[in-house]
């Protein structure tokens, strides 16, 4: 085994990130982050509001002792019941596949020659690298259902109805979900969703398909269609001038202004369509990236280790952007937080938590995993006689890798696990690293010994020798067929519109918002933000738990919060935008390589940063994407123009819903800064102890109703419980955000009493709509091994949860909809803390 196993599983993990279908991105909540904050997700210093999927499921597949169990865990003692005839149905939360015909039926599917592409979607040889599962699900969704037509492309991006038309569609709309017949007070998820799923199915490329999905798939087509047109360039392009928007709508000019940066988007788009000539060239730019790093010995038997230096190899790797065996980055220091310095952390795994190595009962994910690294390496020819033996040795060692990391419990508060030291410190800790040949390939020959570094996996590192020393490693890949039950790829252009997102965000979105972003969104939401700022001062105000000095302390958190709207403005001029990718080359013909041009281009812009000071009002995320964010260690909250849609925002919306959309986004993120893990870092970012202890007491008891409350939800489909303690966070954003932005609403109506606030043809109160827009958002289907996924690693709770979670802890809900005292969605207990 020896270096052999080293390089095999080291030149797989990048095989695996690499190849373009591997090089697929489920539609997560990091999608698109950029270069300057994309490892603070790991880091855990960065929140994103988009949800873990909905989850439906079935009463009568239960037994009734289970029935019992969730009604009680759910509903509370029957006698709770508002009106005993209409209890609850289970039914309408309805998940599409049956439970029991699921067959894991993992196998590699005979790849078509590759001068032969199927006729449904061409098939290249990086296509062959990929095994397919087969995943038998009975499903009761299978038949073609009349998917509505979502009011977001057709009014909000092209934007071609007047404020009447806008209003009557988004009534229509709203209605059409509704189960009017349910009692809202015993369950609103069943009122506000209950007719969701007559209307739409689980396509077979996802996984979930829910409100978010289609609002994404809405912007993802209007970005096609963006990154399609063959529009010719301007003659004012000449011009390095900023572009205002004046300039844009009021010319009557095409507003796909070409620049330098945006005819390199287009040329990645083109490149990744192209995919007669990927076929052709096949597995050649792969082989030759794998020679140019020594080669990997599993795929030839010639292969010697000779000279084999691993510190170097992961050195000249994480110059192509990628971290295995150990996570190293250039980020904000969370003690000192306007300097940048080097982080070590421990690396991310195969499979998407360790407890899917350590846990028997995950045997079959594992299983599948072994199938996908076998499948790719006898697909790309190797001659090697034992190949699954080879194999099973790169995923026993990752499973030892799962024994010696932290898991995300014993890192919840990163205070615990943070030393800050400095390269000439490191190596005298752990002297078994080739620190110096590692940094030297990263960062530069000039680089200080005194340059600081933050370790967050001291024993991580100190347990690593010994495996090291075993001569064993491991990969580092993304695997969703079997985790997440998708039954094929999604289209091309799909998976290339993501792929561009990703690499080539802000190029892209320059596009989207010249072209289709309107400034009023940015000026209201500006405006709703401010609103909510000050509904969360007056909850501050109003605060008997907290001490004066930590209540002061949190007035001027959330004063000097930064706040960003809908995008840079580098992005309306040219200049900054090509100064941007000036170092990317793009050819329209090679996407392989234009994938590995701008991985090298985004390690060469974070070894920059380390000279540089950090700057807290930086973008982070491309403007075209549906998330929102908040940076604990910038205090920053950020909303991008993809979100300020449909059903979360429209101008021609009644406030009502735009404060039962967005304006909870707003309050969510806010009150991030201020949950159990924001309220450690202080007004500029910095991991600092400015509360009293006895608030924090007061803290922890009110956090502890929140963690008790949710861990007695339970998705019977499935037989688990949601994790209270682990999704506390989103928890608490979500009841806080509610509660500001209502009020936020309440101080809106008091300033415009005679503003029309309602929707035509629903009997319904403006108090009303804001409740069932907010319920709405989360309306949607969801596989059950997505499901059960979302329950092990998941920080947000399934999104029924989020409707009667928050719900039932809202005095202002029960009051819009009169709910009687002790109603399952009037409790009389409610958690409450900001």
């Amino acid at each position: 085994m020896n270096f052999f196993t080293i390089i095999s599983v080291i030149c797989a993990a990048l095989i695996l990130k690499s190849n373009s279908k591997h090089m697929f991105r489920r539609y997560e909540n990091t999608k698109t982050l950029d270069h300057e904050d994309h490892r603070e997700i790991l880091q855990d210093t960065k929140t994103v509001f988009l949800p873990e999927k909905i989850v439906h499921f079935r009463s009568y597949d239960l037994d009734n002792r289970e029935k019992r169990k969730f009604n009680y865990n759910f509903l509370g003692p029957s006698n709770n019941y508002c009106v005993k005839a209409n209890k609850i149905n289970l039914g309408s939360f309805e998940i599409l596949n049956d439970p029991e015909p699921i067959d894991l039926n993992i196998s590699v599917i005979n790849v078509p020659d590759v001068n032969k592409p199927t006729d449904d979607e061409h098939q290249t040889d990086e296509d062959k690298t990929v095994l397919v599962i087969k995943i038998n699900i009975t499903s009761k969704g299978d038949t073609e259902l009349p998917n509505s037509k979502p009011v977001n492309d057709e009014i909000f991006w092209h934007n071609k109805k007047t404020k009447k038309e806008v209003r009557s569609m988004q009534s229509q709309i709203m209605q059409k979900y509704m189960n009017s017949i349910a009692d809202p007070c015993n369950d609103f998820y069943s009122y506000a969703c209950g007719n969701w799923k007559n209307y739409h199915i689980i396509p077979p490329d996802r996984s979930t398909y829910d409100t978010f999905e289609i609002i994404r798939e809405n912007l993802d087509r209007v970005l096609n269609e963006t990154l399609s047109s063959k529009s010719s360039i301007s003659n004012d392009n000449a011009s390095n001038k900023k572009i205002e928007f004046t300039d844009i709508f009021n010319s009557g000019a095409d507003p796909n202004i070409t620049t330098n940066a945006t005819i390199k988007v287009k040329q990645f788009y083109e490149s990744c369509m192209n995919t007669e000539l990927i076929l052709e060239r096949g597995n050649e730019p792969l082989l030759k990236i794998l020679k140019e790093l020594d080669g990997w010995p599993i795929l030839s038997s010639k292969w010697a280790e000779e000279g084999f230096d691993l510190f170097k190899l992961l050195g000249r790797l994480r110059l192509l952007n990628n971290d295995v065996i150990l996570s190293q980055w250039i980020g904000p220091d969370i003690k000192r937080a306007n300097q940048y310095i080097v982080h070590i952390d421990q690396t991310s795994l195969g499979l998407p938590t360790r407890d899917y190595f350590l846990d028997p009962k995950n045997i079959k994910y594992v299983s599948a995993y072994k199938i996908l690294i076998v499948s790719t390496v006898k697909t790309l020819g190797s001659d090697l006689v034992d190949v699954e033996k080879e194999v099973d040795d790169i995923i026993t060692f990752e499973t030892m890798l799962a024994e010696i990391m932290a898991s995300s419990e014993e890192r919840r508060n990163i205070s615990d696990v943070y030393l800050r030291t400095d390269l000439s410190s490191i190596t005298l800790y752990f002297p078994q690293y080739d620190w110096k040949t590692y940094f030297t390939i990263i960062l530069g020959n000039d680089i200080s010994l005194d340059t600081p570094v933050a370790v967050y996996c001291a024993k991580y590192l100190l347990e690593l020798i010994y495996l090291l020393n075993a001569r064993y490693l491991d990969i580092k890949q993304r695997f969703n067929f079997v985790l997440y039950g998708r039954e094929q790829q999604p289209p091309r252009w799909q998976f290339c519109v993501s792929e561009v997102n990703t690499h080539m965000g802000m190029a892209l979105g320059a596009l989207f918002v010249r072209k289709y972003f309107d400034e009023t969104s940015k000026t209201d939401t500006i405006q709703m933000t401010q609103a909510l700022v000050n509904s969360f001062k007056e909850i501050l105000t109003e605060n008997s738990w907290l001490d004066s000095s930590t209540k002061n302390y949190a007035r001027k958190k959330i004063e000097n919060m930064d706040l960003k709207i809908g995008f840079p403005d580098f992005v309306l001029n040219d200049t900054d935008l090509t100064m941007r990718y000036y170092d990317v080359e793009i050819n329209p013909d090679y996407f392989f390589e234009n994938v590995l041009s701008i991985l090298r281009h985004l390690a060469r812009a974070e070894r920059k940063r380390l000279d540089t000071e950090v700057n807290r009002t930086l973008w982070s995320t491309s403007p075209a994407i549906v998330n929102a964010y908040y940076s604990r260690n910038k205090n920053q909250i950020m909303f991008p123009a993809g979100i300020l849609q449909p059903p979360f925002y429209h101008k021609h919306f009644p406030k009502a819903l735009n404060f039962g959309g967005i304006g909870v986004v707003i309050g969510h993120e806010i009150t991030h800064g201020f949950d159990d893990k924001g309220r450690l870092f202080d007004q500029f970012g910095n991991l600092k102890m400015w509360w009293k202890d006895s608030s924090i007491r007061n803290f922890y008891e009110k956090a502890q109703c929140i963690i008790d409350q949710y861990s007695q939800y339970m998705l019977p489909e499935i037989k688990v419980a949601l994790d209270g303690y682990m999704t506390q966070g989103e928890n608490i954003a979500d009841n806080g955000g509610l509660k500001q932005s209502f009020r936020a609403y309440q101080a809106w109506i008091k300033a415009n009493p005679t503003e029309d606030e309602t929707l035509p043809n629903m009997n319904l109160t403006n108090n009303q709509l804001f409740f069932l827009n907010f319920a709405q958002v989360w309306c949607g289907l969801q596989r059950i091994q997505e499901a059960k996924n979302r329950l092990k690693i998941s920080v947000h709770s399934p999104g029924i949860f989020r409707i009667i979670g928050v719900l039932s802890n809202s005095e202002d809900f029960a009051k819009a909809y009169d709910c009687p005292k002790d109603c399952p969605m009037n409790p009389e207990k409610k958690c409450v803390l900001w």
